[in-house]
């Protein structure tokens, strides 16, 4: 949450100690953000080019994407329930639902994505949903769901960044799972082909 005086601080400093050049900030629980927040959140070199999905558009989530103006400009932007995409070249983060049905409906959300974009493009977020059973700590799996993924990934025909310095990625101090992931299309893959993940921190976090 970001209406946390705080919390802002912590992102705005974390934005300038990895020289961050695009941030994708979910859970902000924002119903509206400008760009004074966008100042607070991550330095004025963000305030003038972003995007928002509102929080009551992900039950209480949000997701705030911005750039800094003297890398990119973001020329087009679009909401969907749980995601927002943006493009010089084109960007998509997501929010995962969920309930088991908000589930099916968002990944179907994702794949129609795919019509809308350019040949560069990276997704990325908190899926809410696992590719592999080793994603998860424990053995209460809905293959179904884990299936349903794959197949999304597989027909949107994109690449996973590999993530370094952590297997998992969201904890409930019983349960581990990688949920947040980044996949890319083969010429965003070819115009960065040495990007990949690595985490700040060892430590998980406990959104849900």
């Amino acid at each position: 949450g970001l209406n946390n005086r705080a919390r802002r601080q912590v992102g705005k400093d974390m934005a300038n100690d990895n020289a961050c050049t695009i941030a994708a900030l979910q859970e902000t629980k924002l119903a509206v953000v400008n760009s004074v927040d966008v100042t607070e959140f991550l330095g004025a070199r963000f305030s003038n080019q972003f995007a928002y999905l509102p929080a009551n558009n992900t039950r209480g989530g949000g997701v705030l994407l911005a750039v800094d103006e003297d890398y990119y400009t973001i020329t087009q932007s679009v909401c969907h329930q749980h995601s927002i995409t943006v493009s010089n070249w084109w960007i998509t983060v997501v929010y995962g639902p969920q309930g088991e049905q908000e589930k099916v409906e968002f990944l179907a959300e994702v794949r129609s994505i795919r019509t809308t974009v350019g040949d560069k493009w990276l997704l990325l977020g908190d899926f809410n949903l696992i590719l592999h059973a080793t994603d998860k700590s424990d053995e209460i799996l809905n293959r179904r769901l884990m299936a349903e993924f794959r197949n999304t990934v597989n027909f949107l025909q994109m690449k996973e960044l590999s993530l370094r310095g952590r297997r998992f990625t969201w904890s409930n101090d019983t349960t581990q799972t990688h949920i947040d992931r980044a996949f890319c299309s083969v010429n965003w893959d070819l115009m960065l082909p040495t990007a990949s993940l690595q985490a700040l921190s060892s430590a998980t976090s406990d959104h849900s």
